[in-house]
C-alpha cells in the first residue's frame, strides 16, 4: 500500500508540472519568439543553403562594400600589401521572408551563416592562400528578406610596387573581388554606393569615389592615405562570350612618408658626396687623396646594398634613391681619375715632360685669373742669378781695362824688357784669374740648372694646384646640380594634394 501511494504521489507532482509547463495554446513558453522564427524559416520551409536564392526576374543582386581598418603592412620587396578589412555583403534572399506580426513583432534577427546561403565572393589577387572570408561570424536578416553580412578578414594581396621615384614615391594597391562560381547573369554584383555616387564609364564600368569605408580606419606610420576609390568591372573570357563576369575592384592610393628615409638615407649620402668635393682641396702631400676617394666609393657600396634590400629585384626601373647613388658615385669614379692625373702633374719633373708654351700660357696666366688664383712673387734672387751678375760683371770691366790699355800703348815698336830676380808671377796671375773663373762659371751654370728644374717643377706643382681648384669648382656645381633635379623629378614633391584626412572619411550607417 505504501509503495502504492508514493506511485500516486509522483504522478500527481508530475501532472501539476506538465500542466504549469504548457500554456493554453498548447506552446512552451520557454521557446522565444526568435527561436521559433529560425525554426520556421529553416525547419518548416526546408531551406536549402545549396542553392542560389531566387532574384528579379533571375538574377540576383549582391551588393559589395569594403571598411578599411587599417594597413598591417606593405612588403615592397615581396610586392604584398596586408590589410584589416571588413567585407560587407547585402543581397535579399526571399526565402527567410516573414510576417513580424506572426512572431511577436520581430523585425530583424541573426543567422549564422552557416545555415543560410552567402555568395562565393573571392580576392581574386590574392598572394597569401586565403582567397576567401575564413571567419564565418553571423548574418544580420531583415523580415524583408535582406541579409547583411560584414565579416572581419585580413587579406594579403599583390600590390605592383613601382619603385622608379624611392622614397618620394606613390603607389595604388587594388582588391579585386569577384564570385568564384556564377557568372553575372546569376548573380549581378554591384557597388553598395554605386547608387549615391557611382559615375558610368565606358565599356560597363563604373566608377565610385570614396569606395572604401574609412570610419574606423587607423593611420599608417609609413604611409599616408591619399585617395579611395572603387570601379564596377564587366570582363568577358574567351571560354564564355555570352557571360558576363563582374568584379568589384578597390583602390588604395598611399604617399610614403619621407622623414625616416630623408634622415637615415638622403642625408648621410649627401654628407658623403660633399666628402667628394673636399678630396680636391686635400694637400698632396699628405697621402690620402687617393685613400679618401677609395673609402668614400666603399661606403657608397654599402648603401648600395642597403637599397637592393628594401626594393624588389626588378629590371625595368632605377629607383629614385638609386640614381642618386649612382651619380654619387660616377662623381666619386672620376674625382679617383681625376686625381690620379693631377697627382702625375704634381710630381712630374724637367727630365720627364716639359711645359709646352700653351700650358704656361693656360694653366699659369689666363685659368688662375678665372678662378681668382693668386700665386705668390718670389723677389729674392736667387744663387744661379746672382753669379750671373757676377761673371757679366768682371767680364764688363775685363773689356774697359783692356780698352784702357790699349790706348796708353805707345807707337813705337815695343821693347822687351826682362826683369831681373825670380819669376815674376805676372804670367801666372791671370792663369788663376781665368781658372777661377771658369771654375764659378761652371759652379753658376750647374746652380742655375739646378734652379731652373726647380722653376720647373714648381710650375708643376702649380699647374696641379689650378686643376684642382677648377675640378672642385665643377664637381662642387655638378653635385649640386644633379642633386636638384634627380630629386625634382619626383611627382609627388610637386602634388599638393593632401592625405586624407578624418572629415573625408565616409562613416556609414548600417542599421
Amino acid at each position: 500500500m505504501a509503495d502504492l501511494r508514493h506511485w500516486q504521489y509522483f504522478l500527481f507532482v508530475s501532472s501539476l508540472l506538465v500542466a504549469f509547463g504548457v500554456g493554453v495554446n498548447g506552446r512552451q513558453p520557454y521557446i522565444s519568439d526568435e527561436q521559433r522564427l529560425h525554426h520556421h524559416l529553416i525547419k518548416e520551409r526546408r531551406y536549402s543553403k545549396l542553392c542560389r536564392p531566387p532574384g528579379e526576374p533571375d538574377v540576383l543582386t549582391v551588393k559589395l562594400g569594403m571598411r578599411l581598418s587599417q594597413i598591417i603592412d606593405v612588403s615592397e620587396r615581396n610586392q604584398i600589401i596586408t590589410t584589416n578589412v571588413w567585407l560587407r555583403h547585402e543581397w535579399i534572399d526571399k526565402r527567410i521572408r516573414w510576417d513580424p506580426t506572426d512572431f511577436g513583432n520581430v523585425t530583424s534577427t541573426y543567422f549564422p551563416i552557416e545555415d543560410i546561403w552567402r555568395p562565393d565572393i573571392v580576392l581574386y589577387n590574392n598572394a597569401d592562400g586565403d582567397f576567401a572570408v575564413t571567419l564565418l561570424n553571423k548574418a544580420y536578416v531583415r523580415y524583408t528578406g535582406l541579409v547583411i553580412w560584414e565579416p572581419p578578414a585580413i587579406y594579403k594581396s599583390y600590390c605592383p610596387i613601382n619603385v622608379e621615384y624611392f622614397p618620394f614615391d606613390e603607389q595604388e594597391c587594388f582588391m579585386k573581388f569577384s564570385s568564384w562560381t556564377f557568372n553575372g547573369k546569376e548573380i549581378d554584383l554591384r557597388h553598395i554606393a554605386e547608387k549615391d555616387r557611382g559615375v558610368s564609364l565606358e565599356n560597363n564600368q563604373t566608377f565610385i569615389s570614396l569606395g572604401v569605408d574609412l570610419c574606423e580606419y587607423s593611420q599608417h606610420v609609413e604611409w599616408n592615405l591619399i585617395n579611395v576609390t572603387a570601379k564596377r568591372n564587366v570582363k568577358l573570357y574567351p571560354c564564355c562570350p555570352d557571360a558576363p563576369y563582374p568584379d568589384i575592384t578597390f583602390y588604395i592610393t598611399l604617399r610614403r612618408k619621407t622623414l625616416f628615409y630623408t634622415i637615415n638615407l638622403i642625408m648621410p649620402i649627401m654628407a658623403i658626396s660633399l666628402l667628394t668635393v673636399l678630396v680636391f682641396y686635400l694637400p698632396y702631400e699628405s697621402g690620402e687623396k687617393i685613400t679618401l676617394s677609395i673609402s668614400i666609393f666603399l661606403t657608397l657600396t654599402v648603401f648600395f646594398l642597403l637599397l637592393s634590400d628594401m626594393n624588389p629585384p626588378t629590371s625595368l626601373v632605377i629607383p629614385l634613391l638609386g640614381k642618386y647613388l649612382l651619380f654619387t658615385m660616377i662623381v666619386v669614379t672620376l674625382s679617383i681619375v681625376l686625381t690620379v692625373t693631377t697627382l702625375s702633374i704634381y710630381f712630374r719633373s724637367p727630365s720627364t715632360h716639359k711645359i709646352t708654351v700653351w700650358q704656361q700660357r693656360v694653366f699659369t696666366e689666363i685659368l688662375p685669373q678665372v678662378l681668382c688664383m693668386k700665386r705668390p712673387n718670389h723677389q729674392d734672387k736667387n744663387i744661379s742669378d746672382l753669379m750671373d751678375e757676377i761673371i757679366k760683371e768682371s767680364k764688363e770691366k775685363k773689356k774697359e781695362k783692356e780698352k784702357m790699355t790699349n790706348n796708353l800703348r805707345p807707337s813705337t815698336p815695343e821693347r822687351k824688357i826682362v826683369v831681373p830676380g825670380p819669376k815674376s808671377s805676372l804670367t801666372i796671375y791671370p792663369e788663376n784669374i781665368k781658372a777661377s773663373l771658369k771654375a764659378v762659371r761652371l759652379i753658376a751654370d750647374h746652380l742655375k740648372k739646378t734652379d731652373d728644374v726647380k722653376k720647373e717643377m714648381l710650375d708643376w706643382n702649380y699647374i696641379a694646384m689650378v686643376l684642382d681648384r677648377l675640378f672642385l669648382m665643377i664637381f662642387t656645381s655638378a653635385c649640386a646640380v644633379g642633386s636638384i633635379a634627380i630629386f625634382l623629378n619626383a611627382p609627388s614633391i610637386h602634388d599638393p594634394k593632401l592625405p586624407l584626412s578624418h572629415r573625408d572619411f565616409n562613416c556609414s550607417q548600417f542599421r
